[in-house]
């Protein structure tokens, strides 16, 4: 008999969701199969199986939450379905004996013994949900074959009557759809859908962010026809240079980077009352993935080219869209940039990757036009930028100046060669 347990994932990771079972009971695997998929604040992982058999038993379901080391189900020897049962195994129970009373409701007659016994097998999120709603999970009937009852389980146990119990009567306050709980109407259709354990990370983060750090952002316009310059006339050749394009984040890496070696601040964490600054460039380039936001990390933007810093960010969304970021991709960050520009943003106010006291927020290059003195004016493509920083250790003055640094840098390319 073989355990199939929850792995260990990394330090910063105790629990996760169990997304989707791939196997079901009965089922015969071999060594490396595929036996179910889970959901981490962090990534997703694929649980495999570690020897040959058959899925003899599944002990917790999809939705559920786990932690480390946890036993999710047991595999069997492969020949152990085969085998076959025992007379013990085929004689049916003996019956209970009739009492003189009402008979049992027929819900009852599908829990398993244990339940039965006062010791129903359920879920922590089942347990929890039963306790809030006051009832007792021996009174629940589960769907599970082998009687291990489910949140939606106790939910649809707590909208009938107890056994017994006549139904009460309709009122009018009976008839309001409970608060937060949209009431039914076939001419509105509404679905309701689960977040997905990395959306509930992701939402909770974020408002964490906003209530922890003293937060605040400033902005600037960077003139992109330098920029767009040097891309026109070197894009082929770097391209048949290095096998990669010369995009638009490698001078904002290396802008950021200059930037942070001027102001130190920017590139810190407060841990309690002590200001942790860091000598080291690894920049989170946030990537819009199918399940949501991730921030994979380039390691070492100092010490890159620019078709390193293009290659790996290449790398790197590639693996977030295919859901196959792992751990030491997406932890360690020092600063982050984030570009709604892509999806056409013109100006917004990115919130702040904690532990991190900086984000750079990028946009969409727009021609404007600006004044080139006092009696000439020309269409440029401009670029808001914003800074979003932590205004417990970084000052007004500093953010500023960081900002019209990287500002200078961008619009200066051939600075970045010195700076960055």
């Amino acid at each position: 008999m073989y355990e199939i347990t929850v792995p260990a994932m990394g330090e910063s990771i105790t629990e996760g969701t169990i997304y989707r079972w791939v196997v079901k009971a009965g089922d015969k695997v071999s060594y490396g199969d595929v036996l179910l998929e889970m959901e981490t604040d962090k990534v997703n992982i694929e649980i495999s199986a570690e020897a040959d058999g058959v899925v003899t038993e599944i002990l917790r379901q999809e939705g559920d939450t786990v932690s480390i080391g946890e036993v999710l189900g047991r595999l069997g020897a492969a020949d152990s379905a085969a085998a076959p049962a025992t007379p013990a195994a085929e004689a049916p129970a003996p019956a209970a004996p009739v009492a003189p009373v009402a008979p049992a409701a027929p819900a009852a007659a599908s829990q398993p013994a244990a339940a039965a016994a006062g010791s129903a097998a359920a879920s922590p999120a089942a347990r929890k949900l039963a306790r809030e709603k006051g009832i007792d999970l021996n009174s629940v009937d589960a769907r599970d074959p082998l009687g291990r009852i489910a949140p939606s389980d106790v939910q649809s146990a707590g909208t009938r009557p107890a056994a017994g119990q006549a139904a009460p009567a309709a009122s009018p306050a009976a008839d309001k759809p409970a608060a937060g709980t949209a009431e039914f109407n076939p001419a509105k259709p509404a679905e309701r859908k689960r977040m997905s354990r990395r959306r509930q990370t992701i939402a909770k983060r974020l408002v964490e962010a906003q209530q922890t750090a003293a937060m605040l952002t400033t902005f600037n316009e960077v003139d992109m026809t330098a920029i767009l310059d040097v891309r026109k006339r070197r894009k082929q050749a770097f391209f048949e240079k290095n096998e990669v394009n010369l995009g638009f984040m490698s001078f904002f890496t290396k802008a950021v980077v200059g930037a942070l070696k001027k102001f130190p601040l920017l590139n810190a964490e407060i841990d309690g009352e002590d200001i942790i600054e860091k000598h080291f460039y690894d920049i989170g380039i946030a990537v819009a993935a199918k399940e949501g936001l991730v921030v994979p990390v380039v390691r070492d933007a100092d010490r890159l080219g620019f078709a390193e810093i293009e290659r790996t960010i290449g790398e790197l969304a590639g693996k977030a869209r295919k859901n196959a970021l792992g751990l030491n991709d997406l932890t360690g960050g020092t600063f982050t940039i984030t570009n709604g520009g892509v999806f056409g943003s013109l100006l917004s106010t990115p919130i702040l990757n904690a532990p991190q006291v900086g984000i750079l927020g990028m946009h969409k290059i727009q021609l404007r036009p600006i004044a080139i003195d006092a009696e000439r004016m020309e269409n440029r493509p401009m670029m808001y930028i914003a800074l979003s920083y932590d205004h417990r250790i970084v000052d007004g003055a500093e953010a500023v100046q960081f900002l019209v640094k990287v500002k200078e840098l961008l619009e200066d390319p051939e600075a970045l060669l010195l700076e960055g």
